[in-house]
């Protein structure tokens, strides 16, 4: 049994891993915690570590489980390919992504950063920059601003921030 890597249809990995599960085959998704902006709220969603990949176990010989099925499973695209021949995946590097995997799932990845720089969009201080400090409990954010040549800690909604490059 080696792995291999599976092409899915775009925002189909969920799709594809589900059905490719009901058919007995053995498959993993890594995914990461991120923020996300829903509805002008910041909220935690599990996003694909390799958008649009996954990994699938398969044999071979006359006692395997036939591939056949994978390229006609709904989100799946194609099984990644090196000319004819399926790509293997090192088991090495199944066991190292599954082990990071539970290290990184503690800690989303953050939408905002502190001491970024960012931008106001709208509302009273439309247009000014300032420096995001922190969230706080009541989903706003906490940025500071210069107003009349001090510093200023004002909570605005994160649905009114935009990141500076």
């Amino acid at each position: 049994m080696n792995w291999y890597l599976v092409h899915t249809k775009p925002s189909q990995e969920q799709c594809a891993l589900e059905n490719l599960q009901w058919q007995g085959y053995e498959c993993y998704f890594p995914v990461m915690p991120a923020e996300k902006l829903r509805l002008g709220k910041i909220s935690t969603v599990l996003q694909p570590l390799f958008p649009r990949y996954l990994f699938i176990r398969l044999g071979q010989g006359p006692l395997a489980q036939s591939w056949t099925p994978v390229r006609s499973t709904k989100g799946v695209s194609r099984l990644v390919t090196f000319g004819s021949t399926p790509a293997k995946v090192d088991d090495a590097l199944i066991t190292l992504l599954r082990g990071q995997e539970g290290l990184v799932q503690a800690e989303p990845d953050r939408l905002f950063k502190a001491d970024e720089r960012v931008r106001i969009t709208s509302g009273a201080f439309t247009g000014i920059e300032g420096i995001y400090q922190m969230t706080d409990g009541n989903q706003r954010i906490m940025v500071l601003i210069e107003l009349m040549s001090k510093p200023v800690k004002i909570s605005v909604a994160p649905s009114v921030l935009q990141k500076l490059a």
